[in-house]
């Protein structure tokens, strides 16, 4: 019998490997597909997919608790629903967290996600320049409650964290932003790309020429 089990077990593997060779990390937070990485050429396209297809990184806030000193903290985001990414990543917080207590006090922060978590690094390491990735700075801001941001940024992480629906009412979480002042993006060998906030968010805009590092 335990023979058989073990037949019948490997029959279905095989069956199903090739679906398995299709799924992406992309695909355990509920997308099934993960769209071309942006040539290196267009740093904007690369920061906005960058933004859109990951669902995690490093939130670093100026320390309340540590007098000053900066401090990460791994937080879910989500800048939009699914195929729908507009570029701002919005928290959802409680001030129970460092993160939140210390954005009340002192507003700077930078976020920092990378392409390494999607599976499109492959075997490269996560520091290798073409290994992407993108640190967001500004300013973490509370979202109005009741507003039609807030309502946006609801749905948008609900999308992506659907867990969060049912994380505990008396923590009192609530909807953090970033309102990004400065970009650095790595996706190719040469140093960080030159990318406005303004570009960032409006991805029609004329991009300056790349300057030469030769």
């Amino acid at each position: 019998m335990a023979a058989s089990s073990s037949s019948n077990l490997l029959v279905l593997l095989l069956l199903f490997q090739p679906c398995f060779l299709f799924l992406s990390p992309a695909s355990a937070a509920g997308r099934f597909s993960l769209p071309r990485k942006p040539d290196p050429s267009n740093a904007h396209a690369t920061a906005r997919w960058l933004a859109s297809q990951n669902s995690w990184g490093v939130l670093s806030t100026i320390s309340s608790d540590l007098g000053g000193s900066p401090f990460g903290n791994v937080v879910s985001y989500s800048d939009g629903v699914p195929g729908d990414g507009r570029g701002v990543p919005y928290f959802y917080l409680t001030q129970l967290d460092p993160t939140a207590r210390d954005a009340l006090k002192d507003e700077r922060a930078s976020f920092t996600i990378s392409e390494y978590p999607l599976g499109t690094c492959k075997k490269i390491d996560p520091e290798n320049p073409t290994c992407a990735k993108l640190t967001l700075s500004g300013k973490l801001k509370l979202v109005e409650t009741n507003s039609s941001e807030a309502k946006f940024a609801l749905s948008a992480l609900f999308a992506k964290h659907a867990e969060m629906k049912t994380w505990p009412k008396n923590h009192k979480f609530q909807i953090f932003k970033l309102d990004i002042e400065n970009l650095f993006l790595i996706d190719w060998f040469g140093g960080a790309k030159p990318l406005s906030p303004a570009q960032y968010l409006n991805p029609g805009m004329d991009l300056p020429p790349l300057i030469s590092r030769a």
